[in-house]
């Protein structure tokens, strides 16, 4: 059996540049990584976790009302239609039962029977009776007579059931509508986190904005490092939260959120990130949550917008492009820079290296000075106790040394 089989010399690839075939592999590898990387928290904010093996199922059926809320919009309408219209049919099936056993169904062309409720000639009228009846339309055709106790007994139930209804099925529906989930979508966050200098400290930031002209009240903001960790008694901690101060302290985590703001992390002997450097960050598999929560200015409800950061995602060395402009009477915000940033010049050191260096760089002369010449004058002890073995000559050159230390002792007091 003969096969058409391509020649390998007829298949050519593309010659790239060096640069280009240098940066290929670094790219294919970040690009598998970042596959691998399973987010705890997704970029619009919905928490990628499911809930399994849940076998205590009747506490959803407890609070009833947050599971129907909760239920998405298909299903939410589907039993809005199904509880009003199952009510609509029992109580039809009633009134029409009341009438059967009454006997009106055959005295209906009687003038001389009273029947419990006039008009009523079927189950397809008791149906329609009983929609006039919970929805209060009352078209005046089909009426109940007094006559009929049980007939009263029964619009009493069916008016205070079908008001209970309403209410329940309604508030439902409002809240479902009124929830402020879709107001999370006009708060927005930064694509990229970033690392930089800011006050001769080393800094995390990212940035936050409102879309909106109605304003978050109480605006705060939250963040948390989620990271897998080991105890020291080898106790594994999946998916670990840490919190991210970002001015808790000091009340920079309460937003005046008009304008888009840059949220800054300090990073300091108590951060998560004291020890890290750039090139440990590139090598983590760390996640950063950030919440930012807040009352909706027109309804009063509490709103809550989520996102995060995986290591990738945050930019050692960069800072975020201003957005703010003074015009002619009023400030500007330019939304097509607020995920830019740009490069700058930051140490690639953690911050505890870089507080390392900055302590070694801030000691005083006379420290270092006194500290070379007790260092110096043990060293001379020792050669002096070896010279005076040695004779004359040898305490001669010691005792130029000592002169030449007492001048450098009077030079640094100078």
């Amino acid at each position: 059996m003969e096969q058409d089989v391509e020649s390998p010399a007829a298949v050519r690839k593309p010659k790239l540049p060096k640069q280009a075939r240098e940066d290929l592999p670094k790219q294919l590898a970040e690009i598998d990584r970042a596959k691998k990387i399973q987010r705890y928290v997704q970029k619009d904010g919905k928490c990628n976790v499911h809930h399994g093996n849940v076998r205590e199922t009747y506490r959803y059926l407890t609070d009833i009302f947050t599971t129907l809320v909760d239920l998405k919009w298909r299903f939410n309408l589907f039993i809005f239609v199904l509880v009003y219209t199952v009510t609509w049919l029992f109580f039809g099936l009633m009134w029409w039962l009341i009438a059967y056993l009454r006997g009106d169904l055959d005295h209906i062309a009687d003038g001389q029977w009273t029947p419990c409720v006039n008009n009523l000639n079927g189950f397809v009228s008791a149906f329609l009776f009983s929609i006039e009846t919970e929805t209060t339309i009352g078209y005046g055709y089909r009426v109940i007579t007094d006559k009929c106790p049980e007939g009263i007994v029964l619009l009493l139930v069916q008016s205070v059931l079908g008001s209970i209804v309403n209410a329940f099925m309604v508030g439902c529906m409002f809240v479902k509508i009124s929830q402020p989930k879709k107001r999370a979508e006009t708060l927005v966050f930064s694509t990229n986190a970033v690392i930089s200098m800011r006050d001769g400290r080393l800094c995390l930031m990212f940035r936050v904005g409102d879309l909106r002209n109605s304003h978050i009240v109480e605006a705060s903001i939250r963040a948390k490092l989620i990271k897998s960790k080991q105890t020291k008694e080898g106790e594994f901690i999946p998916l670990n939260q840490t919190d991210i101060n970002v001015g808790y302290n000091t009340g920079d985590d309460r937003l005046f959120l008009v304008s888009p703001l840059i949220i800054c992390h300090e990073i300091n002997q108590h951060s998560p990130f004291w020890e890290i450097s750039q090139a440990h960050l590139a090598k983590e598999e760390l996640e950063i949550v950030v919440i930012l929560e807040g009352m909706v200015e027109a309804t009063g409800m509490t709103c809550q917008a989520r996102s995060s950061y995986v290591s990738s995602e945050i930019k050692w060395g960069y800072r975020f492009m201003p957005v703010l402009t003074l015009e002619d009477g009023f400030y500007e915000v330019d939304y097509n820079s607020f995920h830019e940033i740009y490069e700058t010049n930051t140490p690639a050191c953690s911050a505890k290296e870089l507080a390392d260096m900055a302590a070694r760089a801030r000691l005083p002369l006379t420290w270092s000075l006194a500290s070379k010449l007790s260092q110096q004058g043990l060293a001379e002890s020792e050669q002096e106790g070896q010279d005076s073995k040695a004779g004359p000559e040898s305490q001669d050159k010691a005792a130029e040394r000592n002169g030449e230390i007492a001048n450098l002792e009077s030079e640094s007091k100078v």
